[in-house]
């Protein structure tokens, strides 16, 4: 049975938090909303995938650690706030990198349960992007994924599907294949912001194919003449 080691979870929670701990120092909230946000951003992906997976137990409710260090990354990011100010470009880094890691995660627990394969990456991408729409939802905000903007989602269905490939169906090892995985999610989303790639609001093929039936139409008329 594949497992990944408890500190790559640990890992992926408190990357995660500490992403919530910027987003409460932008927002000027106060102490609870620290915690708050560490809570949603460190553990809201997995409740979901949890709640959607039905199998098994509750990561946060199994782990001994994942709540005490959610709380603790926030209250020391409330008290000590001026590390994370003399990096204004974190939020991105620390966003990105956590849903790597959560996309590992997260594809790695529906791969103990032998979920279909694309069962198991949908779970990675619902561990990578939950906690960070969960977070959005909160403050207000339009789901980052929901918009129109560089890749997101679109890294983590990457980096689930390179995780899957190489752990479940290859059988690389754990740890390179958790590399390989959070390295793609990350190049994805670094690639578009550098090149500025995004993906289209909509796409109206209406008129094209209304055009097509009709040059179809009008050739079959012509044949039965």
């Amino acid at each position: 049975m594949l497992q990944i080691p408890i500190w790559l979870d640990l890992s992926a929670v408190i990357v995660g938090a500490l992403a919530g701990v910027w987003a409460a120092q932008e927002r000027k909230l106060d102490l609870v909303g620290y915690i708050g946000l560490s809570f949603l951003c460190g553990l809201g992906g997995g409740l979901v995938r949890d709640m959607a997976m039905q199998v098994g137990s509750v990561y946060m409710l199994q782990s001994p650690y994942a709540i005490p260090f959610v709380i603790t990354t926030g209250i020391v990011g409330y008290f000590f706030p001026q590390f994370i100010k003399r990096y204004p470009n974190l939020l991105d880094w620390l966003d990105i990198l956590s849903v790597g890691l959560f996309v590992v995660a997260g594809t790695d627990k529906a791969i103990n349960y032998n979920l279909y394969p694309i069962a198991c990456m949908l779970m990675g991408v619902i561990t990578g992007v939950g906690g960070g729409m969960m977070r959005d939802v909160f403050l207000g905000d339009t789901p980052r994924i929901f918009q129109r903007s560089n890749f997101y989602a679109v890294a983590a269905i990457g980096g689930s599907v390179v995780y899957y490939s190489l752990a479940a169906v290859s059988h690389y090892n754990l740890e390179i294949s958790a590399i390989a995985s959070v390295a793609t999610t990350m190049c994805l989303r670094r690639l578009s912001l550098h090149y500025n790639m995004t993906l289209p609001t909509e796409v109206d093929l209406a008129p094209k194919v209304a055009a097509s039936a009709k040059k179809i139409k009008a050739k079959t008329v012509r044949k039965k003449r």
